[in-house]
């Protein structure tokens, strides 16, 4: 994702869907849309009161997850 920091933190800030994790209940799969009609997803976590992000990477489908939120 280098090169693509804008868009992960857009879609920290503004995202289309936000989901839970299956696996871990402190990580949250934040999602967005993209103009080539994929998905960003920027995965966060947070630990003793501090958000952090743990990776981004592009998708084809969202991932399966609690819905927490969607726009």
């Amino acid at each position: 994702m280098t090169g693509k920091e804008d868009e992960v933190m857009w879609t920290l800030a503004s995202p289309d869907e936000i989901r839970l994790s299956k696996g871990d209940e402190s990580v949250h799969l934040f999602y967005r849309r993209t103009d080539t009609n994929r998905w960003l997803c920027a995965v966060a976590k947070r630990l003793d009161g501090e958000g952090f992000l743990i990776t981004a990477y592009p998708t084809d489908r969202i991932k399966e997850g609690e819905l927490l939120w969607k726009k």
